[in-house]
């Protein structure tokens, strides 16, 4: 079921404290176009389906990233494409959107994203997983 824009970005700012729905919005477009990069087939197409058009599209075309990046270096590449950012507000910034992105793909489609992605995302989604 697709998230819609309203309830997406009032979750983003709710999670990460800000002020305006802009700085939440521009928070999800920076983190899902990032993310976008890491995904690929069915996993980022369910994905995308669940998230509003717009930001649908934006992990759907994402940002360039030439390899998969650890969880330190999202982070970073983050704060590079968000003005004024800092590792700190950055790292703030990807928990606030990832988490809510957890919440709404559910269980199963997170751990069909988690294995896709370097480890150590899962603490970013706010979902550890546990090791066996």
């Amino acid at each position: 079921m697709r998230m819609n824009w309203d309830a997406f970005l009032a979750a983003v700012r709710e999670r990460g404290e800000y002020p305006t729905q802009e700085e939440a919005e521009r928070a999800a477009r920076v983190v899902l176009g990032l993310l976008g990069a890491h995904l690929v087939g069915d996993v980022r197409a369910e994905l995308a389906a669940r998230l509003p058009d717009t930001l649908a599209l934006v992990l759907l075309n994402p940002l360039q990233a030439h390899e998969p990046l650890s969880p330190e270096r999202f982070v970073r590449a983050t704060s590079a494409w968000i003005e004024g950012a800092s590792e700190r507000t950055a790292t703030w910034d990807v928990g606030a959107v990832l988490s809510v992105v957890s919440d709404l793909a559910g269980h199963e489609l997170m751990n069909r994203i988690l294995l896709q992605l370097p480890p150590g995302y899962d603490l970013l989604f706010g979902s550890p997983q546990r090791s066996a």
